[in-house]
Formats: C-alpha cells, sequence, structure tokens
C-alpha cells in the first residue's frame, strides 16, 4: 500500500541529500531508550480545586533513537508530540515510563546529576522569538551555557559565544545586539547555536522551522543537517511537515491522541504505510501541483478528548476500517518488516 507524493516545498528546495539510514555496529546500542511513557496532567473543578480528571497526553510511548540518528515524531496538533520531547528533558515530569539515555534512567537522576546530564541534551524551540530572553543580548544568552557549567575560563566565553555565532552564520557583531533586532530566522539560529554550545549529544527540534518563511526554512535545515555531519548528533525532530520529516529523517514514529500508531524508516512508512492513521495523515498533506491527483482517505468526525479517549482503539471512532473489536482491543505495535512496527488488528 502506498501513494506517489511530492515534497511540500519547504523540502525540495534543501540542497543537501537525503542522510542514509544510521547503521549500529555490533557493540554499539541506542543512545536513548523511551519505554511506556506516560504523562497525565490533571483538571481541577470546584471552590476547592478539585481534581475531577485528567488529561492524557502522553500513553505508554515507546521507541529508541540510535547514535547520529535523525527520528522524526508526527501527528496532529495536541497528540503529545512536544509532551514527549520536554518529558525526555525533564522539562515536564512524567507520569510513569522510563527515559534511558546512554544506560542511564533520566527521570532516577537527582537534581545534580540530571544537571550534568543536560550538558548532552538539549532543545531548539518552536519559537525563534519566544525563547531568547529580550534583557539579554544574543552573545550573554549563547554564553549562559558556558557559566552554567563552568565551561572555559571566563574571560574566553565571550569568544567561544562568537565562533558558536560564526559557525550558525552570524557575524561576531552579532554578540552585542538584542533579540528584537534580529529576523526569525536568524533569531532560530541563534538557538541552534545555544543548544551547539555544550557539544550535545542529543537535541531535539521542536518544530524548528515552522514559523519561518520557506526560503529561510531551507537555509536552516541545511545549517542543522551540516551541524549534524560535523559532530555526529542525534536529532529528535517533532514536525507537521511531513514532506520535511521525510527528507530529514532515518525513522519515523507517528502519533495520535497519546499513542504511537506506527514506527518505520521513512522511506519504508511513506511508501508501505500499515496503519490507517498514517494514510489519513499522508493523504491530507497538500501537493503543489493542481494537476496531481491523490487518493483521500477521509475520516469521520472530530478528534476525541484527551480527557475521555475511547475505548480500544483511540482511532477507532474516525477510521474508515474499524470492526467492533477495535472498540474492545488497545492493540499493540507488532512487527510488520524489518524496523517496521504497526498498532492495528485491521491490517
Amino acid at each position: 500500500m502506498g501513494m506517489a507524493r511530492r515534497a511540500p516545498t519547504s523540502a525540495r528546495a534543501l540542497t543537501s541529500s537525503r542522510r542514509p539510514l544510521t547503521i549500529l555496529s555490533m557493540n554499539q546500542g541506542p543512545l536513548l531508550e523511551v519505554e511506556k511513557l506516560r504523562k497525565y496532567f490533571p483538571v481541577t473543578s470546584g471552590v476547592f480545586s478539585r481534581v475531577s480528571g485528567h488529561v492524557r497526553a502522553v500513553e505508554e510511548v515507546s521507541f529508541s533513537i540510535n547514535p547520529g540518528e535523525t527520528f522524526g515524531l508526527v501527528g496532529e496538533s495536541g497528540c503529545g508530540k512536544t509532551t514527549t520531547g520536554r518529558m525526555i528533558l525533564r522539562l515536564l515530569e512524567p507520569t510513569a515510563g522510563s527515559a534511558r539515555f546512554e544506560g542511564e534512567d533520566l527521570f532516577a537522576l537527582p537534581p545534580e546529576q540530571m544537571r550534568a546530564m543536560r550538558r548532552k541534551l538539549q532543545i531548539v524551540f518552536q519559537d525563534p522569538y519566544a525563547s531568547l530572553n529580550p534583557r539579554m543580548t544574543v552573545g550573554a544568552a549563547v554564553a549562559e551555557a558556558f557559566h552554567a557549567h563552568n565551561v572555559g575560563a571566563p574571560r574566553d566565553r565571550m569568544d567561544m559565544a562568537a565562533a558558536l555565532l560564526e559557525k550558525v552564520g552570524l557575524g561576531a557583531d552579532s554578540l552585542r545586539r538584542y533579540p528584537h533586532e534580529f529576523s526569525g530566522g536568524q533569531r532560530q539560529r541563534v538557538g541552534i547555536a545555544r543548544a551547539l554550545a555544550l557539544h550535545p549529544r542529543l537535541i531535539v527540534l521542536d518544530e524548528p522551522v515552522s514559523a519561518l518563511d520557506v526560503s529561510i526554512q531551507a537555509q536552516v535545515i541545511n545549517l542543522l543537517l551540516s551541524l549534524q555531519r560535523e559532530y555526529g548528533m542525534a536529532y529528535l525532530l517533532i514536525s507537521h511537515d511531513l514532506g520535511l520529516v521525510e527528507h530529514l529523517c532515518d525513522r519515523v514514529a507517528v502519533m495520535y491522541l497519546g499513542r504511537i500508531m506506527e514506527i518505520a524508516p521513512a522511506d519504508v512508512l511513506y511508501r508501505s504505510f500499515v496503519h490507517p492513521y498514517t494514510e489519513a495523515l499522508l493523504s491530507a498533506t497538500p501537493v503543489p501541483d493542481p494537476s496531481a491527483k491523490t487518493k483521500g482517505a477521509a475520516l469521520k468526525g472530530e478528534a476525541p478528548s484527551a480527557m475521555n479517549p475511547p475505548p480500544g482503539c483511540v482511532f477507532n471512532t474516525r477510521c474508515p476500517l474499524a470492526k467492533a473489536e477495535c472498540s474492545q482491543v488497545i492493540p499493540p505495535l507488532t512487527s510488520r518488516g524489518p524496523d517496521h512496527l504497526a498498532a492495528c488488528i485491521v491490517r
């Protein structure tokens, strides 16, 4: 099963070729292993703010990321992608589950050890305007990581920040300028320089180009690819742009209502998908060709509330292939081929 598709403009504008799938050596294991990750947000009501329910933002999410790999996380808004990324970094505390980074459970680390681990785990935020302190110069924002982790001599830290800014395409004269003096694309480059400061092994890219113009998106994406080749970092790419994900990612996980529906190598997922939700998501991608015809996989109704997800498969209320047993059984992720998992009992 599959469909012929052309990538959106942002992906077609890239000058870098798609990276080959990362191959691990026999003695090398995953960089990050996430197991049964769960996040419930309490909902309060009444005068005494009693807990009346929970928003099940992330439910039983499991995946792994290999060294140097780009792993994509895609799905509709509100499916739990960003919440998952923030829990891995412990910007949000999980309700349950584990995340093992280089063999250590991040959720079990005391504050001081987690602080040291943050040198290896960084994030580039979606909004380049809100992610920088307007009262700090760009140089101070980038050098803040050096101060926090006592990296380099104090007199050398601004020079180190200048070198990072030049690495991402900004001149050393940017050091004393404030965020409001930069464009959105330039601010995102500052965010990338700040994430790169401590030479991390994994960077979470939370919609890193969605707020930028298409022409600027291609420049920032090519910069990220260049930096990955130079430093050998792994990326967790959270994105709505399916063409971008197809171009950049080695493997892709598709999320719906807090659960993973399918995981596969990018070329397999986009051409030999299994789950009906993956099909619907891909068929909804705009094709910049008026003459192109795509097979629609229309979804019924609206997405259910994460406070009251449907029983069984969470996608059963909108699935065009749903059967009676779909509302009774939560389908596990089962193997559908090499490194290909899908959670569906119909296909």
